[in-house]
């Protein structure tokens, strides 16, 4: 009885240890935290475009990029922002997954660099639920998370980790008064 006693004690222990250590490495994968810095630079002048209240790199300023985003589930929080995705709107250049331009009147959505992964979502559905409402919107577009203030970004600044960035059709579909347009806590799944 004994022997059997003193083998149990270290089997409960090496367990309990095997337990702890699992938990920490699950926090530790669902942390993103910054993986670097970009320096601000000055817009040439009309390089910046302000549509729907755009902010402009700053110089000297550093801003945070990101190549992860928060973990994703079937409720995964996320801040709606808005852009246009149409030719001459404040997202710059095509949609990333399609080369294309889209109306604003089109549900159409930009990921942060880590749920976009790779243009995995390219063209899929996601169901956005915010204000009450739920919107199903396309993936068309990436919101660079790892890159800004430069021409390819219209010198705006890195996309923040949580971020979907939905055309004025989103917005319009979850019932948001235009003059609250900007930002707005919601939760995101694949539709």
């Amino acid at each position: 009885m004994i022997k059997g006693r003193f083998c149990l004690i270290p089997a409960l222990v090496l367990l309990c240890i095997l337990l702890l250590s699992t938990d920490f490495l699950q926090v530790e994968a669902q942390s993103c935290n910054p993986s670097g810095k970009v320096r601000g630079t000055k817009p040439p002048p009309g390089q910046c475009n302000t549509e729907n209240n755009s902010d402009c790199c700053k110089e000297g300023k550093m801003y945070n990029i990101y190549k992860c985003s928060p973990p994703i589930s079937s409720h995964t929080k996320a801040i709606l922002t808005i852009n246009s995705f149409q030719k001459g709107g404040d997202g710059g250049g095509p949609s990333e997954c399609d080369n294309q331009y889209h109306n604003d009147n089109t549900p159409v959505v930009a990921l942060s660099t880590g749920w976009f992964n790779h243009e995995s979502r390219c063209l899929k559905n996601i169901t956005i639920t915010g204000n009450g409402r739920n919107v199903v919107a396309m993936v068309v577009d990436e919101c660079d998370s790892t890159m800004g203030c430069d021409s390819d970004h219209d010198y705006q600044p890195p996309c923040p980790n949580n971020i979907v960035d939905a055309s004025k059709a989103v917005w319009k579909a979850l019932g948001v008064p235009q003059s609250q347009w900007g930002g707005l806590d919601i939760v995101w799944s694949d539709a």
